[in-house]
């Protein structure tokens, strides 16, 4: 701000001394000192309310950035969206046009080895059609009845 040497300072000094005089320096003197201080706290809230300024500024371009990339990736996210459901829709379409094809079943009448072939290993497990022989001690263990005590 201002460049102020020693010399300066004692040539201020030595004048103020002889203007003011002796009795009313240190007065003086402390009015001055409260004068600066609050022109030093002023130029402070003004420099902390321009920071504050830009400090500003820099989050509202900040905000238009992201939103901007927001609305980027909202704007791509629903034109792949689409693009998706357009081909689920052509996919879906296509798929139900022509039905699956099932074997066809046919009765084995009184072949019993061909009817217990026949039928599923899944269609036997969900109605618990036994596929495996017990021997006689399994089903003794099977079926022995429990002992109440």
């Amino acid at each position: 701000m201002l460049d102020l040497g020693l010399s300066k300072m004692a040539l201020i000094g030595a004048v103020a001394l002889i203007v003011i005089g002796p009795e009313k320096l240190p007065r003086v003197a402390r009015t001055v000192g409260t004068l600066l201080g609050k022109a030093q706290r002023y130029v402070n809230d003004v420099k902390a309310e321009v920071n504050r300024s830009m400090e500003l500024d820099e989050l509202k371009k900040m905000k238009e950035t992201v939103e901007s990339a927001a609305r980027d990736v909202e704007t791509s996210v629903s034109t792949a969206a689409s693009d998706f459901e357009k081909q689920w829709q052509d996919a879906t379409t296509t798929a139900l046009a022509e039905p699956p094809a099932f074997p066809e079943y046919k009765h084995p009448k009184k072949k019993w080895r061909v009817k217990q072939g026949a039928v599923p290993h899944w269609y036997k497990a969900r109605t618990g059609v036994r596929t495996r022989a017990l021997s006689g001690a399994a089903r003794v263990a099977k079926y022995r009845p429990q002992k109440f005590n």
